[in-house]
């Protein structure tokens, strides 16, 4: 395995890991799940702002992915998809570009 593929998987282990941690151990120290960090995402202009870029980010890396896999036909790539939604554009994109550049 190349070292630039190395690095991207060691992004998107961090990028699930760390966040993860961070919302969970919120969660936890909260009490309001799901619901209450959705409120706490959307609890003023700047962490709105931080959301909806996320978001935003989210849907065009979702674009790209169905528009590669649609000519490069590498199936594999679409477990980004899941990954960016459930986790995040911080796992979601350095893990696309790991299994982009696996040797064909």
């Amino acid at each position: 395995m190349s070292v630039l593929r190395m690095i991207y998987l060691g992004l998107a282990i961090w990028g699930a890991l760390h966040p993860l941690g961070l919302m969970f151990g919120w969660m936890i120290g909260n009490g309001r799940g799901l619901f209450g960090l959705k409120e706490a995402w959307f609890a003023n202009a700047a962490t709105s702002g931080l959301a909806w870029d996320l978001i935003i980010a989210a849907i065009a890396l979702t674009v790209w992915i169905l528009a590669e896999v649609y000519v490069r036909r590498n199936w594999w790539s679409l477990i980004a998809i899941p990954a960016t939604f459930l986790i995040g554009v911080s796992c979601g994109l350095p893990l696309y570009l790991f299994l982009r550049t696996r040797p064909v």
